[in-house]
């Protein structure tokens, strides 16, 4: 039995090995156009780890089934499959590994499924490079998987007969579901993903951490998705009908705040769209926002981009719109070319946090997180486990706003001090809605009863801070849910309460203009006086300029859009309305959507 324990070891550590060496292969040979230090190596190689780990696992599973299979077959015939096997194994990892750093200079990001669509023409993408270039590449391929083949199969050992095949048996079955769980990365939510492994504002860093065979095999979940085309219209007739739709600029901004460069907390509301507040005339499950709402400036015509957290994500932090079948949140090598409101902010002096109370690997969320701009990220791995028991998904929002609390408590006041951003994405009101809090019978409205709880304690603890007079605390909903009888079709589940409110704020205000997440970037840019030209579909609502009012909405595979008089809903599969009959309404989502990915494909 001792051998064949050995054997499996020595497999795997040999896999693991491989893809440590290739990462810092990968950055020497592209260190010309990328510093670096010794101590970024070892960052990038403890990052990586775990995907590396989870990786390896991949191809352990195959090696452990057939040890199993040994106990009644062995000789030459098994270790001729072994062998085949681990050629197949040496070829494609030198393949991933020389492919990945030879074309990441021209790419900029990691090996994906993209690089297939070469295949078909393979004399076009070879005229970008010389000759020795490619036969240089075909040399290295080729002693890469000879070196890695007998790092495999060195000391492989001649397996014998067991008389006593149960004990290994047993042993060989009892570690599948450990293989499956480390394939997975874990039991948490969340399984494993490059965003993982980012953990720098140098992309190049968080790069190198990426293991490429794992990127290219995750990459077929995206593969079409980020590509995806409308095509309704001709270009001409789609630039017709958008004619001033996404106006970026800010044309005589009304300003509604004291302050060009307050602090800023932007609180995203899980769920809390507004069938559970003033909206649809409820006063018994978040009376802390409806009272807030005369407070503060209150955006009462806002309507969510999409019906997802991560779509919505993007959709307020990079002003940029969601899409009916692809989460832009789990393809980082586009949203890494998106602007980011975090950014801009960053790019102005301010200091940039993102706290999250749950799993921020979930969805690649810490990726797009680093690519727009965040210098520090919280998340529950910075809290005891003791405090997670109370919900599902993290460290409950009472706990976490009390953590932002304490931090912004510690800021220093005058207005020569740095200012700071933080973004928090409140996670409590989700289902099962398990909350510590027991107020309303219903389970959904309690959980939404008790964010609303966590939120009026938050700001009322700010309002005796110091600071409050240079705070701006900005909170909308991420989407609604389907409860009560509420669906797509529905008008009320995608419209959402935003609030402004602080003592940044000049006095209460409501805003009616119809909008949507996607235009909280230009709007609150405008209002501090910085551009916004680069996000190129987030309207500045508060401006002159902004004349045709509407709001736009993606579901799976359909869209919607409403403006003062009409609320319309096309379903994309049928390709038929679902609410309303407005050619108008059609054609103006339809061109949206055609828009949107055209320059999604360009990025």
């Amino acid at each position: 039995m001792k051998p064949r324990i050995l054997f499996l070891l020595r497999t795997y550590v040999v896999t693991v090995a491989i893809f440590l060496v290739a990462k810092i292969a990968f950055m020497c040979a592209n260190h010309a156009d990328h510093f670096f230090s010794v101590g970024d190596v070892a960052d990038v190689l403890r990052h990586g780890l775990t995907l590396d780990l989870s990786t390896a696992f991949y191809f352990f599973v195959l090696p452990l089934l057939l040890m199993l299979v040994s106990l009644w077959w062995w000789g030459r015939g098994l270790r001729r499959v072994l062998r085949v096997y681990f050629l197949l194994v040496s070829f494609a990892f030198a393949l991933a590994f020389v492919a990945d750093t030879s074309l990441y200079p021209f790419w900029g990001f990691k090996l994906d499924a993209s690089c297939l669509q070469y295949l078909s023409s393979p004399e076009t993408a070879a005229a970008s490079v010389s000759t020795s270039f490619l036969l240089l590449r075909l040399l290295v391929l080729l002693c890469l998987t000879v070196i890695f083949f007998l790092l495999y199969v060195w000391r492989m050992p001649h397996l014998q007969a067991m008389k006593r095949k149960w004990p290994f048996a047993l042993l060989c079955v009892l570690a599948l579901p450990l293989v499956f769980i480390g394939i997975r990365g874990g039991i948490d939510e969340s399984t494993t993903n490059i965003g993982q492994v980012y953990y720098s504002q140098q992309a190049f860093l968080n790069h190198s951490a990426v293991n490429p065979v794992f990127s290219f095999l995750s990459s077929f979940e995206n593969t079409g998705q980020s590509d995806v085309r409308y095509e309704f219209f001709s270009d001409e007739e789609c630039a017709s009908i958008l004619d001033g739709v996404f106006d970026t600029r800010s044309l005589d901004t009304d300003s509604l705040l004291r302050t060009r460069r307050p602090h800023i907390v932007l609180i995203m509301l899980e769920s809390c769209s507004g069938q559970f507040t003033m909206i649809s005339g409820r006063n018994d499950v978040t009376p802390n926002l409806n009272r807030l709402a005369s407070e503060g400036i209150y955006f009462s015509q806002c309507y969510a981009n999409s019906y997802r957290t991560d779509r919505a994500t993007v959709c307020i932090w990079s002003g940029y719109p969601s899409f009916p079948t692809m989460s832009l949140q789990k393809v980082p090598s586009k949203n890494a070319h998106l602007p980011a409101l975090s950014r801009s902010l960053r790019d102005e002096g301010y200091t940039t946090s993102y706290y999250y109370g749950g799993d921020i690997n979930f969805t690649k969320k810490r990726s797009y997180l680093v690519n727009c701009g965040f210098e520090y990220l919280s998340s529950q791995d910075d809290y005891p486990r003791s405090l997670r028991v109370e919900s599902k998904w993290g460290v409950c929002d009472e706990i976490v706003l009390d953590t932002i609390a304490s931090a912004i408590e510690k800021w220093a006041v005058g207005p020569a001090e740095p200012r700071h951003l933080i973004g928090y994405n409140t996670l409590s009101s989700h289902e099962p809605w398990e909350v510590p809090h027991q107020a309303l019978a219903d389970p959904v409205d309690n959980a939404f009863h008790y964010l609303d709880h966590c939120i009026g304690q938050f700001v009322e603890r700010m309002r005796r801070s110091p600071l409050w007079d240079d705070l701006l605390i900005v909170m909308l909903p991420d989407h609604g849910v389907n409860h009560a009888g509420l669906d797509e079709t529905s008008e009320l589940k995608m419209h959402i309460p935003m609030l402004w409110v602080g003592g940044a704020v000049r006095q209460p205000r409501v805003v009616d203009a119809y909008c949507n997440q996607t235009d909280l970037a230009a709007t609150l840019l405008g209002q501090l006086g910085i551009a916004h030209d680069d996000f190129l579909f987030s309207r500045d609502v508060l401006g002159r300029q902004y004349t045709r009012q509407f709001a736009f909405h993606t579901f799976n595979n359909g869209f919607s859009v409403v403006d003062s008089t009409r609320f319309f809903v096309y379903d994309l599969t049928s390709q038929r309305p679902m609410v309303g009959d407005d050619k108008q309404l059609e054609r103006l989502g339809k061109a949206i959507l055609q828009e949107t990915t055209r320059d999604l494909s360009e990025r």
